[in-house]
């Protein structure tokens, strides 16, 4: 397109703008509607971007965060693969080369060019990406102890599955046979093909309505504008390179822990984000792809700079990021790369680094996510089942305010926890508690939210992965405020085998439980200065004990609410009123 062409009207650029995000709100809803699987459906464990004929994005329906940012590498690197001159009208393509596609091999990206009449080649891309629950890796559900990524399942660099318009069955019996669940993964490869084609048809009618140049061109401005606004919010920033680290528990191969490490650097309308002082690249499957390091620093970029904003390509051209190739942040093959959760850890490490400068930061989430996975055959129907749920952290305090309590990771947006009736309908499975954890908020001034903690018994024998990395250190606190707890799993609780475990597969027999405990967010300000009014309200709900009031926050509460200041926080604050 010429970008010398006289620029269309704002309105008209505004209509066309939310146009296509309609057909990417379209495509969403059509995947979740037809998705077999409760990850998909329930979870919204996806990502679905559109892009233009150059691979810039247009727009992207919410899903998870790190798997919207890294579609746009793993789109460049199927177009480099096949070639554009090699795509074909009705065609769709399916990656999961973790270094290309950005993530793990279960979670299956389908990319379809779009033509249009009078443009030579695809003029536009559409990405489905979503988690498929098996493709024959040596275990199944997930694989924790990977050292290759041959262990990890079928891999697909951009194989054509559907060509011309009718899938290639030999491609798609080859994921059946090799597939615990066939029934459920081939559903879902349906439900994205699905979403695909409804974002065509619908991208065609935008055509059809305003003309495809004078939709390019509306495009083309609404990219610009958002690499200027994206550049103002950086230039607001304060100048200067900013450092922090954290630690990934191990690699679930040997029991050292994982140094990650980021410098920030913000000069002028240009930020970038450098990981290179972290650990190099570990035997086990925690490794980031590239395109899931840039996937991580785009979600928590836009969180900085536009996060009012619907994304586009340009909120990312004032963002760079550094990981050379072979270590932790920018795996390369055959590294294992199958259990991600370090880049959910890494996600506030960027936050980290800059706290200190930006004020509106607030301190650690419970800094993971820490779900689990069960597995095992259901008497009830002789069938085979693989659930999962990401279980809400609380998130942590800031300059005025608590953290929100039970909620799922920062970098999950709109991802959710899977509801008990469809656990205890789809699994083994029977829920004994779902509830609050008094005191797992770091206390501070603004007090942390609360973590979550589940009690579950199964009702016959299984598998159970609990799945977690952040269980031996602590989420971050600020400004005098207190680290929580981390979050943990205990196995067979209330028995002489009670074991308390971070990420960890075991067995279940019928009757065994285990609790999934997670972390509250960190602690902002010193608790000895938090209003003793909120203490006491804190006390009533339950959210805080009449212990850790006196203890952390030096307040005396009555069970009728009334409160008093012990010595210490008299020595701390002075005299209050209402004392």
């Amino acid at each position: 397109m010429s970008t010398t062409a006289a620029p269309l009207d704002g309105a008209t650029v505004e209509v066309i703008r939310n146009y296509v995000h309609s057909v990417a709100e379209q495509m969403r809803r059509t995947l979740v509607r037809s998705a077999f699987n409760p990850v998909i459906y329930d979870v919204l464990d996806f990502g679905i971007s559109i892009y233009d004929s150059t691979c810039q994005l247009m727009a992207e329906a919410a899903g998870i965060t790190h798997f919207l940012g890294a579609n746009d590498h793993a789109l460049l690197k199927l177009v480099e693969y096949v070639g554009r001159e090699a795509m074909r009208p009705g065609d769709v393509y399916l990656m999961n080369y973790p270094y290309w596609s950005g993530a793990h091999s279960y979670d299956a990206m389908l990319c379809a060019p779009v033509f249009r009449e009078g443009h030579e080649g695809p003029a536009a891309y559409l990405a489905v990406r979503a988690h498929w629950m098996d493709l024959g890796a040596k275990e199944a559900g997930y694989v924790l102890d990977s050292t290759d990524m041959h262990q990890e399942g079928l891999i697909f660099p951009g194989t054509r599955i559907v060509a011309d318009g009718e899938v290639v069955r030999d491609i798609v019996e080859l994921i059946r046979f090799n597939s615990r669940l066939p029934e459920a993964t081939i559903g879902d490869f349906h439900a994205q093909l699905a979403a695909l084609r409804t974002g065509e048809e619908r991208l065609r009618q935008v055509w059809d309505k305003f003309g495809g140049a004078t939709v390019e061109q509306a495009i083309h401005q609404v990219i610009e504008h958002g690499e200027r606004v994206a550049r103002r919010a950086v230039a607001a920033l304060p100048d200067g390179t900013w450092r922090a680290q954290d630690y990934v528990d191990d690699d679930y191969v040997t029991d050292d822990p994982i140094l990650i490490a980021v410098e920030v650097t913000i000069d002028g309308e240009e930020m970038t984000v450098d990981f290179n002082g972290s650990s190099g690249a570990v035997a086990g499957p925690v490794n980031l792809p590239i395109g899931s390091t840039l996937g991580l620093a785009k979600a928590a970029f836009k969180g900085l700079t536009t996060r009012d904003e619907a994304t586009n390509a340009g909120h990312f051209r004032p963002l760079k990021v550094v990981a050379d190739p072979g270590t932790f942040f920018h795996a390369v093959y055959p590294a294992a790369t199958f259990t991600q959760w370090s880049a959910i850890v890494a996600f506030e490490l960027i936050y980290k680094a800059l706290a200190g400068v930006i004020d509106s930061l607030p301190a650690s989430s419970g800094g993971d996510e820490p779900g689990f996975m069960a597995l095992g055959n259901d008497p009830r129907t002789g069938r085979d089942f693989v659930v999962s749920n990401n279980e809400g952290i609380g998130w942590g305090a800031a300059r005025d305010h608590d953290g929100g309590t039970a909620q799922q990771h920062p970098s999950q947006t709109t991802v959710r926890n899977t509801p008990v009736e469809v656990l205890e309908h789809k699994a083994a499975l029977f829920h004994e508690k779902v509830e609050l954890i008094p005191d797992s908020g770091g206390p501070g001034r603004h007090r942390g939210g609360l973590g979550v903690e589940r009690v579950v018994r199964y009702t016959a024998p299984g598998e159970v992965l609990s799945m977690k990395k952040k269980s031996k250190t602590r989420p971050w606190a600020m400004h005098g405020g207190h680290e929580p707890e981390p979050s943990h799993m205990d196995l067979w609780p209330g028995t002489d085998r009670h074991k308390r475990v971070g990420m960890y597969r075991a067995p279940m027999a019928e009757g065994e439980r285990f609790a999934n405990r997670t972390a509250g967010g960190g602690g902002y300000g010193h608790p000895l200065e938090r209003d003793p009014a909120a203490v006491a309200a804190d006390v009533l709900d339950g959210y805080v004990t009449a212990r850790s009031a006196r203890e952390h926050y030096g307040v005396e509460v009555a069970a009728d609410g009334t409160w008093s200041p012990t010595p210490e926080r008299t020595a701390h604050t002075g005299a209050e009123p209402g004392a």
